[in-house]
């Protein structure tokens, strides 16, 4: 086989998508199918019904991946931070998940995680430059 490496800026879905396919078929040829699912918490004005926050996710492999969770600023403090949370859990141990995982800043919710449960099992320091960035994961029973 005969190659040559390309360097691509703002590259389009579709690269995304030919570089996803081997790297799946990969994983898949190893551990199984992820049986990859995505799950969404809406946050909504009551008055408007307008989305203002929420949580979403992706369940593979037995994992929930919290990609996102945000509260608008005026939202804050009400407990619903903590509800988005325990709803995720339910979710995950309902779709037989082992634990959670999550990425986070130092300028965003750490502690918020831990008061939760969460561990840290990494960070980068740096991430961005004078912060750090947090990986944190929790085990469910």
């Amino acid at each position: 086989m005969s190659t040559r490496i390309e360097i691509k800026t703002h590259p389009k879905e579709d690269d995304r998508s030919a570089i996803l396919k081997p790297l799946r078929a990969h994983n898949f040829s190893k551990a199984g199918d992820p049986k990859p699912e995505s799950i969404a918490l809406l946050v909504r004005d009551e008055n408007t019904d307008e989305i203002i926050g929420g949580l979403y996710g992706e369940i593979f492999y037995r994992w929930l991946f919290i990609e996102l969770l945000a509260i608008p600023e005026e939202a804050r403090g009400q407990g619903i931070g903590s509800r988005l949370i325990n709803m995720a859990e339910d979710v995950a141990r309902e779709k037989g998940c082992i634990g959670i995982w999550l990425d986070t800043f130092d300028f965003q919710a750490p502690a918020f995680y831990q008061k939760h449960g969460f561990t840290e099992f990494g960070h980068l320091d740096n991430f961005p430059s004078e912060h750090k960035r947090f990986f944190f994961q929790k085990r469910l029973a």
